[in-house]
């Protein structure tokens, strides 16, 4: 069953944020909402953390609070409106009811109101997401265009994965599993070539002897690789910090 996350602790306008027609439950709601983590000096270059299939969980609150411990503002938006689960099934079924362009709009939302903090000291943001996030990443730098500098995605998949790269001006720093069976490791090498040819930005794709959500801490689906995911995570860091200004 699915529980109501205890996370969100902020809130942003979505009146601006229009990427398309709206559909399903919240197509009324002119509000998002998230977790928003400051680093000890009370500011810093901004980042959107964006969740996985399960919801806005105790782990992508800490993957925000750890990027706060590195000096960033981290706002991580919650796309499901407070859901979480840890059943796999249903996780599916509720990633399913999430349209794109919801989610989309969910990040463009969260993208201004990060870029209109007094805390955030960057004029653009860097992006970071895991699984389903890893897909809606991509999206997000191709719908955002500059203002978005870093995008990385931890191996992609559902539906905010584009379809066009584009608009994608961000650096891009990815992390693909070798044995992943959620978004194989060939298709990650097309995606790498596509952004690469469609947008000319700087592409930089790393493969790891892992499966899919080898970064996840929790084990959820029994990959979780503690040397791996320490690699790629102080990759992404540094990549952040050169890239977000």
């Amino acid at each position: 069953m699915s529980e109501q996350t205890p996370h969100q602790n902020t809130s942003f306008s979505l009146n601006s944020a229009g990427t398309g027609d709206r559909t399903g439950d919240q197509a009324s709601d002119q509000t998002g909402h998230g977790y928003l983590a400051l680093p000890e000096s009370g500011s810093g270059p901004g980042v959107i953390v964006i969740q996985e299939w399960w919801g806005l969980t105790d782990h992508i609150k800490e993957v925000t609070d750890r990027l706060a411990g590195a000096g960033f503002v981290a706002l991580a938006p919650d796309l499901y409106g407070g859901s979480i689960t840890h059943d796999g099934d249903e996780a599916g079924e509720m990633m399913s009811k999430l349209p794109a362009e919801e989610g989309a709009r969910l990040l463009a939302g969260a993208t201004d109101h990060l870029l209109g903090l007094d805390a955030v000291t960057s004029a653009t943001v860097g992006t970071i997401g895991f699984c389903m996030g890893g897909g809606f990443v991509l999206a997000m730098a191709a719908q955002q265009g500059e203002k978005v500098s870093a995008a990385v995605p931890f191996y992609g998949v559902g539906q905010g994965v584009p379809e066009s790269c584009a608009g994608i001006t961000a650096a891009v720093q990815g992390h693909y599993a070798e044995h992943d069976e959620s978004y194989p490791v060939e298709r990650a090498r097309e995606q790498e070539e596509q952004i690469r040819a469609e947008s000319g930005a700087e592409v930089t794709y790393f493969y790891y002897d892992a499966g899919h959500a080898f970064h996840n801490d929790t084990n959820a689906v029994g990959t979780y690789d503690p040397d791996l995911a320490r690699l790629a995570w102080d990759r992404a860091v540094e990549f952040l910090g050169e890239k977000v200004a």
